[in-house]
């Protein structure tokens, strides 16, 4: 299995860990196997961020290929990402959402190579904007049956 490792602003990537639980409850060896977290507090130096980092990096590493995802380019968490990677054994993605954690996490078994697409795709495709006054995708719902439109965006 490809491995994820999350780079995030703290507490972000703690929250973004506990959201992947929540949704896979059903497979919750997840967090402690393949996965890794870690949120970036203001004032850490960047070697220190670094160094942790790395030490995450190498207890999910399991020559399946590491999968990074960060929340943003050029910030501390997003350098500190950028520094782990490696052509071919460590992808690194910036601007992480929850789709796109998921989607990682669905998919995390096969190549790195495939993993990166999907989990780009799946932060693009999660990225929709909301009709404020009409449900969307509901058109051919009937009309008064309000409970069940509001259980199937659920």
């Amino acid at each position: 299995m490809t491995a994820i490792v999350v780079i995030a602003h703290a507490p972000l990537a703690s929250a973004l860990g506990a959201c992947v639980e929540h949704v896979y409850s059903c497979e919750p060896d997840v967090m402690r196997r393949e996965m890794r977290l870690l949120d970036v507090p203001a004032g850490e130096s960047f070697e220190a961020s670094l160094a942790r980092a790395r030490a995450l990096l190498s207890e999910v590493d399991n020559g399946e290929g590491v999968l990074v995802l960060t929340d943003a380019f050029g910030a501390t968490p997003g350098n500190v990402a950028t520094r782990l990677a490696e052509p071919g054994r460590v992808a690194v993605v910036a601007g992480v959402n929850l789709p796109m954690l998921l989607r990682a996490v669905c998919y995390r078994a096969g190549p790195l190579a495939d993993l990166v697409a999907k989990a780009m795709t799946g932060g693009e495709q999660g990225i929709v904007q909301v009709a404020s006054t009409t449900v969307q995708n509901q058109a051919n719902k009937p009309a008064g049956d309000d409970q069940q439109r509001i259980q199937d965006q659920q």
